[in-house]
């Protein structure tokens, strides 16, 4: 079936906010279980309680609702993102093979970008986002280390961060996550990538992935992001999460960072490299299953508006 209507960057934003945030809804226990693994101040690794321990403990003391702190705060800011994030990185994406296509001596329907062209357009895309959506991030984050039955309001907890740290702390992590924009960039070149592959394959016949293509192509495109910064990853959720007056007491200056090198540095300090990872298996975990439904998603989505288009388009036209 031919595409009378192309994927305009409008929709790619739409179907990528939606798949988003239905990903997210499906995962985010694990997300909850991540950053409290991340936020863990025992010293000795040895008697770091074992991830069973940390579920069982969450459910004791806050129940099954303690999974999901931060939930409203993280649907908003996944929303924003998706949106956002697809609508700059299809447009760009969209504007370069435009003008690769008009500079093409030869008659071009399409072009493929280059990796580092497609990491930049990516990396760009996520820079751009951020900048927009990084507080809710911190407020979410504030939310999930918060390890009492009922987590503060996003009100009482934009009063504190601006009472202790000014406007500046609702942009807590601004470097590690400016850095981490490489990891969206790595995951949709390589998705891109991955996704031009199979499509040639299958010589004109779709130009749509199936849903389990979709699913593989995005969950090895996300591990490999993932395990190359994960490091930025740990020390982004370090700077966003605030240390209690006890921890302070017990920790000292190894729980009060000055910006993500001190993280990093501190964290090696107290634990080697292996501080870096802490949490790494659960982030795998949930980025796998995450990144993949997303693009799955925003696949079907995509595939659904287009021939909803095209339907009502010809109906209008016989």
């Amino acid at each position: 079936m031919s595409q009378d209507i192309p994927v305009t960057p409008a929709i790619s934003a739409l179907s990528g906010s939606v798949s988003s945030v239905v990903a997210l809804m499906i995962i985010y226990p694990l997300d909850t279980l991540k950053v409290r693994i991340q936020v863990d101040n025992t010293h000795d690794l040895k008697v770091k309680k074992t991830i069973y321990e940390k579920i069982v403990g969450i459910l004791s003391t806050e129940g099954p609702l303690g999974f999901y702190k931060g939930l409203s705060s993280n649907m908003v800011n996944q929303g924003l993102n998706g949106y956002i994030y697809f609508y700059i990185y299809s447009s760009l994406r969209q504007n370069i093979q435009n003008y690769f296509i008009k500079k093409s001596k030869i008659a071009l329907t399409s072009v493929s970008l280059s990796t580092p062209t497609e990491l930049a357009v990516g990396a760009l895309a996520g820079m751009l986002c951020q900048c927009v959506t990084l507080p809710l991030s911190v407020i979410a984050t504030r939310q999930q280390t918060t390890y009492t039955e009922a987590p503060k309001p996003w009100s009482t907890i934009v009063r504190d961060i601006v009472k202790n740290d000014g406007p500046a702390g609702l942009f807590k992590g601004f470097g590690p996550a400016m850095i981490l924009c490489s990891n969206p960039a790595i995951t949709y070149g390589l998705f891109e990538k991955i996704k031009e592959f199979i499509i040639r394959r299958k010589r004109g016949h779709s130009a749509f992935l199936t849903a389990s293509e979709a699913f593989a192509a995005g969950a090895i495109s996300k591990v490999v992001a993932t395990v190359v910064t994960f490091p930025y990853i740990s020390a982004k959720t370090r700077l966003m999460w605030t240390p209690t007056k006890e921890e302070i007491e017990r920790h000292g200056d190894d729980v009060i960072y000055k910006g993500s090198f001190d993280v990093l540095k501190k964290l090696y300090k107290l634990h080697g490299i292996k501080g870096w990872y802490l949490g790494m298996q659960i982030q795998i975990i949930k980025a796998f299953i995450t990144q993949a439904l997303v693009l799955m998603f925003k696949e079907i989505i995509t595939k659904y508006i287009i021939t909803t288009l095209n339907f009502l388009r010809k109906r209008r036209t016989a």
